[in-house]
């Protein structure tokens, strides 16, 4: 084979490239290979030497990934995974379909492991992780190649994100059974305006949602506590503290055994939305994460 049709990259030449994408430093990206920060700045020489160009600009201290890069980057993973899935056959393991999930706060403490319970029946000897956070975060994940697919609480636009509807959901706003305002068949808007409330974080889906709900009346509503995660605030009005506003699938169980109860609100408060499932637009389609997402969107699961 003449020097013109052979290739010019080793295959680790590629994790280097990939592991200084992400981390953004050498040293970073030989922590993460097990390599010496000198052994990773090689094969990234030797990487780009190959082809006389440059794969990413420094900014600070930083390496970040130019526009050859970024178009190189999606195609050295997809390469990557390729060998990786040729490399678990070769072993006799074709069933291996690691997942790699980011999914907002509510969702993977109330959902995702129902779905994946079902999903590894299907592949038994997967290792799974999942990444947390809001659904801002989650997207940056997905954008910048850390996760397969996000699971995220509202609708993100961006050029390189593909979004699948999943799942209905609805915000219910809630209280002790005790509380005044339960004895209500319907709140008022004098009633919203004199509870003291108790929401999740202003960077979260929830939070979000609620804010344009009630954008008008938001300056004079009393916001009381907030919270990054949906327990303290469940446990905070249960305790009688104040009224809060959760998803449906995180209150359901406790709104039948008479914990708590759900305030009705005006029609035009009501809260509906819909869940998403987030991929890369061009990316590389492994089995494994493609049978997560056919289960996701077919399944059932209360």
């Amino acid at each position: 084979m003449s020097r013109r049709e052979s290739v010019r990259y080793s295959l680790r030449q590629l994790e280097v490239f990939l592991a200084v994408a992400h981390a953004q430093t050498t040293a970073a990206a030989g922590e993460r290979l097990a390599m010496s920060q000198s052994a990773v700045s090689a094969a990234l020489k030797a990487l780009e030497a190959s082809y006389d160009i440059a794969l990413f600009d420094r900014v600070g201290k930083r390496l970040v990934l130019n526009p050859v890069g970024q178009h190189i980057r999606t195609r050295a993973e997809a390469l990557l995974t390729h060998a990786r899935e040729v490399d678990a056959a070769l072993g006799g393991h074709e069933r291996i379909g690691d997942l790699e999930i980011g999914a907002s706060f509510t969702i993977a403490n109330h959902l995702a492991i129902d779905y994946l319970a079902q999903w590894l029946d299907q592949f038994p000897d997967a290792r799974v992780d999942i990444a947390t956070g809001n659904s801002p975060d989650i997207v940056a994940r997905v954008l910048n190649h850390e996760v397969d697919l996000g699971l995220i609480e509202e609708e993100i636009s961006h050029g390189e994100l593909e979004l699948t509807p999943w799942l209905d959901d609805e915000l219910i706003v809630f209280a002790a059974p005790t509380h005044p305002l339960a004895q209500k068949r319907s709140l008022s808007e004098a009633d919203m305006l004199s509870g003291r409330w108790i929401l999740r974080e202003k960077d979260s889906g929830a939070r979000q949602r609620f804010d344009q709900t009630f954008a008008s009346m938001l300056p004079q509503m009393k916001v009381f506590l907030e919270f990054r995660h949906n327990e303290p605030i469940r446990r905070a009005v249960e305790q009688g503290l104040g009224v809060g506003c959760l998803s449906e699938k995180v209150l359901q169980q406790h709104f039948d055994s008479g914990q708590l109860v759900p305030l009705t609100l005006p029609k035009q408060f009501r809260m509906r939305r819909t869940f998403f499932i987030c991929q890369r637009r061009n990316r590389y389609r492994r089995a494994a994460v493609d049978a997560f997402v056919d289960l996701c969107v077919g399944a059932v699961i209360r």
